[in-house]
């Protein structure tokens, strides 16, 4: 793993991410891709970082999923509390 600066310590990478949350990198990709989060990326770099606050609303996007919400649903409600 590379070694991070001390600013990005405490963030995480996608694949840790997942790991934490027990998903796929998949499927935080999707929900990426559906807006419902967007990454950390410092400037000039390809590296997306997940803070704990983040890797808390994929969590919750999870949850919410799995008891019978669609993403669309998850989406809707997110970006019009946002």
């Amino acid at each position: 793993m590379a070694r991070r600066t001390d600013r990005h310590s405490s963030l995480m990478r996608i694949s840790e991410a997942a790991r934490a949350v027990g998903i796929s990198k998949q499927t935080i990709e999707y929900y990426i891709m559906l807006g419902l989060i967007s990454p950390i990326r410092p400037e000039g770099k390809r590296t997306r970082y997940f803070d704990r606050a983040l890797v808390q609303r994929i969590r919750l996007i999870h949850r919410l999923n799995r008891s019978g919400y669609t993403l669309r649903d998850i989406r809707e409600t997110y970006l019009r509390n946002r």
